[in-house]
């Protein structure tokens, strides 16, 4: 598997689960605020993780 393939498999797992912890954040945020608030913060690291994958991948691409 070259350099691209792996960077692109790894951002399509890192935005399934970003958009997991969302919406779990988003379905707790009524009944239990704590967990909702710990379920964006590890959606907002992963964010973080997938930016820096997108330029690393713009990078390669060229």
């Amino acid at each position: 598997m070259n350099t691209i393939t792996k960077l692109d498999d790894r951002q399509s797992k890192l935005q399934l689960r970003y958009k997991q912890l969302m919406e779990q954040a988003y379905n707790f945020r009524q009944t239990d605020s704590a967990f909702s608030d710990i379920s964006e913060y590890n959606a907002i690291k992963l964010l973080n993780k997938m930016n820096k994958l997108n330029f690393l991948s713009r990078e390669k691409k060229k």
